[in-house]
C-alpha cells in the first residue's frame, strides 16, 4: 500500500465526522463537501507524522471560519428568508448522533439559531456540543487560550439559550403528531389544524428567489392556516413523505413527482410552534442526490 493510498484510508475513516463539523458550521451541505475535499488535498501534501483526526479537524474548522465571514455578507443580500440546506441523516454521514445534544446540534431550528453567533462562538459551540471536544482541544483548534475558549463557549450557550426550545415528546409521539398534521393539511381539515397550531406559530420559507415561497415569516395561527389551505388545493398533485432530515422527522414535499421542498416542524407538547420549508432548488440538490 503506497503512502497516498494509506492516507486516503485514514482520511476516509474521518470523512463523516469532518463533514458533520463543516455542515454544522456552515449550514450548507455543498459548501461542507468543498471544505472536506480541500482539507483532503492539504492532508495529502502535509506531514505524515501528525494525527489525522486532530489535524483535519483543525483545518476543516478554520476553512469554515474563513467561509463564514464572507457568507454573512452574502446572506444579507439573500432573497427572502435564509434557511440551511437540508440533509437526510443516518449511516454516520454527519458524525455521531447518539446524544440529545448531538442530534439537536443538527436540527434546522438549531442551525438557524447558530446564525446569531459569531464564527468563533459557533465553532466552539459545535465542537463542544456535537463532538465533545474539551476546552483545551477547542483552544488548540482555534489557536486561542483555554480561558478564551471557555469564555466563547459561555457566550454561545447564553445566546442559544435565549431562543432555544426543546421538543419534549418521544420520537414515536413526534411521528404520530407529524402524521396527524400531514393528514389534516392534505384534507384541508381546518378545525384539526387549528387544534394543532399554537396561537403564535411561525412559518418560514426559503425560495431564494428561485421558487415560489413567502419572503417574510408568517406569524400567528390565522396566517399559517391560510398558507396551509393553499397546499390543500394541490392535494392531488402533492405527495408528502416523512423522512429523517437533520436528525428529526420532517416532510419531503413532492409536486408532480419532483422534490419541490422539505418542511420541518417544531413542536411544543402537541402543538406546532414553527414550520420551516426549504424550496430553493439549489438547496434541494444535495438531498435529492442522497435520495437517488
Amino acid at each position: 500500500m503506497g503512502v497516498t493510498e494509506e492516507r486516503l484510508e485514514r482520511f476516509e475513516a474521518n470523512r463523516g465526522r469532518l463533514f458533520g463539523v463543516a455542515y454544522r458550521l456552515l449550514g450548507e451541505a455543498s459548501g461542507a463537501e468543498d471544505v472536506v475535499q480541500d482539507a483532503y488535498l492539504r492532508w495529502e501534501r502535509g506531514d505524515t507524522a501528525v494525527s489525522p483526526e486532530a489535524w483535519l479537524t483543525k483545518v476543516v474548522t478554520n476553512l469554515c471560519l474563513d467561509r463564514l465571514t464572507s457568507a454573512r455578507a452574502r446572506r444579507e443580500r439573500y432573497v427572502g428568508t435564509w434557511l440551511p440546506e437540508p440533509v437526510v441523516t443516518g449511516g454516520g454521514a454527519l458524525g455521531p448522533l447518539e446524544t440529545v445534544e448531538q442530534r439537536e446540534s443538527l436540527s434546522l431550528g438549531m442551525l438557524v439559531l447558530l446564525e446569531r453567533l459569531t464564527p468563533p462562538e459557533r465553532a466552539v459551540f459545535v465542537l463542544r456540543e456535537a463532538f465533545g471536544h474539551s476546552h483545551r482541544e477547542v483552544a488548540e483548534i482555534l489557536e486561542v487560550s483555554e480561558p478564551h475558549a471557555r469564555q466563547l463557549y459561555r457566550r454561545a450557550q447564553r445566546h442559544v439559550a435565549e431562543a432555544r426550545t426543546r421538543f419534549t415528546a418521544p420520537p414515536g409521539q413526534h411521528r404520530k403528531l407529524l402524521e396527524r398534521f400531514l393528514e389534516a393539511t392534505l384534507a384541508g381539515d381546518v378545525p384539526a389544524l387549528e387544534r394543532m397550531l399554537a396561537e403564535d406559530v411561525v412559518a418560514w420559507a426559503d425560495g431564494g428567489g428561485k421558487a415560489r415561497a413567502v419572503r417574510r415569516p408568517l406569524v400567528g395561527r390565522e396566517q399559517v392556516l391560510r398558507y396551509l389551505r393553499v397546499l390543500a388545493e394541490y392535494a392531488q398533485r402533492i405527495r408528502l413523505v416523512p423522512e429523517v432530515v437533520n436528525g428529526e422527522l420532517a416532510l419531503m414535499v413532492y409536486l408532480d413527482g419532483r422534490l419541490s421542498g422539505v418542511t420541518a416542524l417544531e413542536f411544543d407538547g402537541d402543538r406546532v410552534i414553527a414550520l420551516r420549508t426549504i424550496a430553493n432548488p439549489d438547496k434541494l440538490a444535495f438531498i435529492a442526490k442522497q435520495k437517488m
